[in-house]
Protein backbone atom coordinates (compact mmCIF):
# COMPACT_ATOMS: atom_id res chain seq x y z
CA UNK A 1 0.00 0.00 0.00
CA UNK A 2 1.08 3.50 -0.72
CA UNK A 3 2.52 4.99 2.48
CA UNK A 4 0.63 8.22 1.99
CA UNK A 5 -2.65 6.37 1.64
CA UNK A 6 -1.88 4.29 4.75
CA UNK A 7 -1.19 7.44 6.74
CA UNK A 8 -4.40 9.08 5.58
CA UNK A 9 -6.44 6.00 6.50
CA UNK A 10 -4.80 5.84 9.92
CA UNK A 11 -5.53 9.51 10.59
CA UNK A 12 -9.14 9.06 9.59
CA UNK A 13 -9.53 6.05 11.91
CA UNK A 14 -7.92 7.98 14.78
CA UNK A 15 -10.19 10.97 14.21
CA UNK A 16 -13.23 8.75 14.10
CA UNK A 17 -12.27 7.10 17.38
CA UNK A 18 -11.66 10.46 19.06
CA UNK A 19 -14.94 11.83 17.76
CA UNK A 20 -16.81 8.76 18.93
CA UNK A 21 -15.22 8.99 22.37
CA UNK A 22 -16.08 12.67 22.59
CA UNK A 23 -19.66 12.01 21.58
CA UNK A 24 -19.95 9.28 24.22
CA UNK A 25 -18.59 11.65 26.89
CA UNK A 26 -21.06 14.35 25.85
CA UNK A 27 -23.93 11.87 25.99
CA UNK A 28 -22.79 10.70 29.44
CA UNK A 29 -22.61 14.28 30.70
CA UNK A 30 -26.03 15.16 29.28
CA UNK A 31 -27.46 11.99 30.85
CA UNK A 32 -26.05 12.93 34.26
CA UNK A 33 -27.35 16.47 33.85
CA UNK A 34 -30.80 15.19 33.04
CA UNK A 35 -30.63 12.79 35.98
CA UNK A 36 -29.64 15.65 38.29
CA UNK A 37 -32.34 17.92 36.90
CA UNK A 38 -34.96 15.17 37.25
CA UNK A 39 -34.04 14.09 40.76
CA UNK A 40 -32.84 17.33 42.31
CA UNK A 41 -34.18 20.14 40.08
CA UNK A 42 -30.69 21.43 39.19
CA UNK A 43 -27.53 20.39 37.45
CA UNK A 44 -25.53 21.01 40.66
CA UNK A 45 -26.21 18.45 43.42
CA UNK A 46 -25.13 20.75 46.27
CA UNK A 47 -27.28 23.56 44.95
CA UNK A 48 -30.18 21.16 44.48
CA UNK A 49 -29.95 20.09 48.12
CA UNK A 50 -29.68 23.69 49.25
CA UNK A 51 -32.78 24.66 47.29
CA UNK A 52 -34.65 21.65 48.57
CA UNK A 53 -33.74 22.47 52.19
CA UNK A 54 -34.70 26.08 51.58
CA UNK A 55 -38.11 24.95 50.30
CA UNK A 56 -38.66 22.88 53.44
CA UNK A 57 -37.64 25.80 55.64
CA UNK A 58 -39.94 28.14 53.70
CA UNK A 59 -42.88 25.80 54.22
CA UNK A 60 -42.11 25.55 57.94
CA UNK A 61 -41.91 29.33 58.10
CA UNK A 62 -45.33 29.65 56.45
CA UNK A 63 -46.77 27.19 58.95
CA UNK A 64 -45.20 29.09 61.85
CA UNK A 65 -46.50 32.43 60.56
CA UNK A 66 -49.97 30.92 60.23
CA UNK A 67 -49.87 29.65 63.80
CA UNK A 68 -48.64 33.04 65.02
CA UNK A 69 -51.57 34.70 63.22
CA UNK A 70 -54.04 32.38 64.97
CA UNK A 71 -52.37 33.03 68.33
CA UNK A 72 -52.44 36.79 67.71
CA UNK A 73 -56.15 36.67 66.90
CA UNK A 74 -56.88 34.63 70.02
CA UNK A 75 -54.80 37.04 72.10
CA UNK A 76 -56.85 39.98 70.83
CA UNK A 77 -60.07 38.12 71.63
CA UNK A 78 -58.81 37.41 75.15
CA UNK A 79 -57.76 41.04 75.61
CA UNK A 80 -61.18 42.27 74.45
CA UNK A 81 -62.93 39.85 76.80
CA UNK A 82 -60.74 40.95 79.69
CA UNK A 83 -61.41 44.61 78.91
CA UNK A 84 -65.14 43.91 78.74
CA UNK A 85 -65.03 42.23 82.15
CA UNK A 86 -63.07 45.17 83.57
CA UNK A 87 -65.58 47.62 82.11
CA UNK A 88 -68.49 45.71 83.60
CA UNK A 89 -66.80 45.71 86.98
CA UNK A 90 -65.92 49.38 86.69
CA UNK A 91 -69.36 50.47 85.47
CA UNK A 92 -71.59 49.26 88.29
CA UNK A 93 -74.05 52.09 88.90
CA UNK A 94 -76.55 51.86 91.78
CA UNK A 95 -78.01 54.58 93.95
CA UNK A 96 -80.72 55.06 96.52
CA UNK A 97 -81.48 58.29 98.38
CA UNK A 98 -84.23 59.67 100.59
CA UNK A 99 -85.48 63.23 101.04
CA UNK A 100 -84.46 63.26 104.68
CA UNK A 101 -85.78 65.52 107.37
CA UNK A 102 -89.07 65.24 109.22
CA UNK A 103 -91.95 67.11 107.66
CA UNK A 104 -93.41 68.25 104.38
CA UNK A 105 -92.08 70.12 101.34
CA UNK A 106 -94.58 72.38 99.60
CA UNK A 107 -96.96 73.53 98.47
CA UNK A 108 -94.68 75.75 96.33
CA UNK A 109 -95.95 78.03 93.57
CA UNK A 110 -93.55 76.64 90.95
CA UNK A 111 -92.14 73.28 89.91
CA UNK A 112 -89.30 72.26 92.21
CA UNK A 113 -86.56 69.66 91.77
CA UNK A 114 -86.53 67.49 94.87
CA UNK A 115 -83.13 67.01 96.46
CA UNK A 116 -82.81 63.60 98.09
CA UNK A 117 -80.11 64.45 100.61
CA UNK A 118 -80.01 61.26 102.63
CA UNK A 119 -77.84 59.02 100.45
CA UNK A 120 -78.21 55.33 101.25
CA UNK A 121 -76.24 53.85 98.33
CA UNK A 122 -74.28 55.58 95.57
CA UNK A 123 -72.08 53.05 93.77
CA UNK A 124 -70.48 54.81 90.84
CA UNK A 125 -71.17 58.27 92.33
CA UNK A 126 -73.60 59.12 89.53
CA UNK A 127 -76.19 60.66 91.86
CA UNK A 128 -75.46 64.15 93.19
CA UNK A 129 -77.04 64.74 96.63
CA UNK A 130 -76.37 68.48 96.33
CA UNK A 131 -78.58 68.91 93.26
CA UNK A 132 -80.85 65.85 93.33
CA UNK A 133 -79.72 64.99 89.78
CA UNK A 134 -78.52 61.63 88.48
CA UNK A 135 -76.15 61.91 85.47
CA UNK A 136 -75.53 58.77 83.40
CA UNK A 137 -71.80 57.92 83.49
CA UNK A 138 -72.07 55.44 80.60
CA UNK A 139 -74.51 54.79 77.79
CA UNK A 140 -76.92 52.05 78.75
CA UNK A 141 -80.35 50.93 79.89
CA UNK A 142 -81.26 52.11 83.40
CA UNK A 143 -84.08 51.40 85.79
CA UNK A 144 -85.50 54.14 88.06
CA UNK A 145 -88.28 54.29 90.61
CA UNK A 146 -89.56 56.64 93.31
CA UNK A 147 -91.93 56.38 96.26
CA UNK A 148 -93.56 59.19 98.19
CA UNK A 149 -95.62 59.75 101.30
CA UNK A 150 -97.81 62.85 101.77
CA UNK A 151 -100.74 64.18 103.72
CA UNK A 152 -104.20 63.74 102.27
CA UNK A 153 -105.21 67.35 102.73
CA UNK A 154 -103.09 68.61 99.76
CA UNK A 155 -102.66 67.66 96.12
CA UNK A 156 -99.78 65.31 95.34
CA UNK A 157 -98.11 65.47 91.91
CA UNK A 158 -94.57 64.12 91.44
CA UNK A 159 -92.82 63.41 88.13
CA UNK A 160 -89.57 61.83 86.96
CA UNK A 161 -87.78 63.79 84.22
CA UNK A 162 -85.15 62.83 81.68
CA UNK A 163 -83.30 66.04 80.90
CA UNK A 164 -86.25 68.43 80.40
CA UNK A 165 -88.84 65.82 79.42
CA UNK A 166 -91.37 64.29 81.82
CA UNK A 167 -91.22 60.48 81.69
CA UNK A 168 -93.59 59.18 84.40
CA UNK A 169 -95.82 60.66 87.11
CA UNK A 170 -97.52 59.68 90.33
CA UNK A 171 -100.29 61.88 91.78
CA UNK A 172 -103.34 62.03 94.03
CA UNK A 173 -106.08 64.58 94.64
CA UNK A 174 -106.85 66.43 97.84
CA UNK A 175 -109.15 64.62 100.24
CA UNK A 176 -110.55 65.87 103.52
CA UNK A 177 -111.35 62.35 104.65
CA UNK A 178 -107.93 60.87 103.87
CA UNK A 179 -105.20 61.50 106.44
CA UNK A 180 -102.23 60.34 104.30
CA UNK A 181 -101.39 59.09 100.81
CA UNK A 182 -98.61 57.04 99.26
CA UNK A 183 -97.64 56.82 95.61
CA UNK A 184 -94.95 55.42 93.35
CA UNK A 185 -93.90 54.85 89.77
CA UNK A 186 -91.02 53.26 87.84
CA UNK A 187 -89.50 53.38 84.38
CA UNK A 188 -86.72 51.83 82.28
CA UNK A 189 -84.81 54.31 80.12
CA UNK A 190 -82.06 54.12 77.57
CA UNK A 191 -79.58 56.91 78.34
CA UNK A 192 -76.55 58.42 76.69
CA UNK A 193 -73.55 59.62 78.67
CA UNK A 194 -74.48 62.78 80.56
CA UNK A 195 -78.27 62.39 80.36
CA UNK A 196 -79.85 63.70 83.56
CA UNK A 197 -82.62 62.13 85.62
CA UNK A 198 -84.37 63.94 88.48
CA UNK A 199 -87.66 64.14 90.38
CA UNK A 200 -89.81 67.27 90.40
CA UNK A 201 -92.56 68.29 92.78
CA UNK A 202 -95.05 70.07 90.57
CA UNK A 203 -96.37 73.55 91.44
CA UNK A 204 -98.85 73.88 94.31
CA UNK A 205 -98.42 70.30 95.50
CA UNK A 206 -96.56 68.78 98.43
CA UNK A 207 -94.72 65.70 99.71
CA UNK A 208 -93.62 64.55 103.14
CA UNK A 209 -90.74 62.54 104.60
CA UNK A 210 -89.76 60.97 107.89
CA UNK A 211 -87.56 57.92 108.34
CA UNK A 212 -86.99 57.70 104.58
CA UNK A 213 -90.62 57.40 103.46
CA UNK A 214 -89.96 59.35 100.25
CA UNK A 215 -87.14 57.85 98.20
CA UNK A 216 -85.51 57.90 94.76
CA UNK A 217 -83.68 54.83 93.35
CA UNK A 218 -81.92 53.78 90.16
CA UNK A 219 -79.36 51.42 88.70
CA UNK A 220 -77.69 50.41 85.44
CA UNK A 221 -79.22 47.34 83.86
CA UNK A 222 -76.99 46.99 80.80
CA UNK A 223 -74.34 48.98 78.96
CA UNK A 224 -75.04 49.57 75.26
Amino acid sequence: MNPAVFLLVSLCCCCCCCLSAAQEEIKKTESEDRKCQTSEGSCYPDLCKLLKDFGVMEEKLRTTVGKLGVMETQLKVNENQLEEVKNKERMKVIFSAALGGNGHIGPIHHDTTLIFKNVITNIGSAYNPSTGVFAAPVAGVYYFNFFYHAGGNEVKYISLFKNGQRMVTSSDHKSSGDGADNGANAVTLQLEVGDQIFIRLMANTHVWDSENHTIFNGFLLKQV
